[in-house]
């Protein structure tokens, strides 16, 4: 149970084509690898992003306190805005 020979897989094969048809399976061949390259570019951007974002000194607090900027997803410039965060005026 669970070796698959090469009649299974033939027929395996054949049941795909019949369902998603002979003319859609080079496209989605085309959208996986696609896929796949962005999947791969974007884990190495994170990991070279967590190399360089050891800070040298620091960070200043007046300056995180004031504002503080949002970042956007890679690629995707006109989501990122400045935004001021709410301070606690709680009395505990």
């Amino acid at each position: 149970m669970g070796r698959l020979g090469p009649t299974e897989i033939i027929l395996i094969l054949v049941v795909v084509i019949l369902l998603f048809g002979a003319k859609k399976l080079p496209d989605m061949a085309r959208s996986l690898g696609k896929s796949a390259r962005i999947l791969k570019s974007e884990a190495k951007a994170m990991k070279d992003e967590n190399k360089s974002a050891a800070p040298a000194d620091p960070p200043n607090p007046e300056q995180s306190a004031t504002q503080r900027t949002i970042q956007a997803a890679p690629g995707d410039v006109t989501s990122s805005r400045p935004v001021t965060e709410p301070t606690d005026t709680t009395k505990r």
